[in-house]
């Protein structure tokens, strides 16, 4: 039973950790300016 619960805190101190690296990385990205062909008589409205 002191295996499992030994295991049991390892895998739960680890998924802690993973959750904290994943919160500490820097993913923001710069807005892509996208063009769109768009007919004329759209634009008259």
């Amino acid at each position: 039973m002191l295996r499992l619960l030994v295991v049991l805190l390892v895998v739960l101190a680890l998924f802690v950790a993973a959750m904290f690296a994943f919160a500490g990385r820097n993913t923001v990205k710069e807005p892509v300016r996208m063009e769109k062909a768009v007919a004329l008589e759209n634009l008259a409205n």
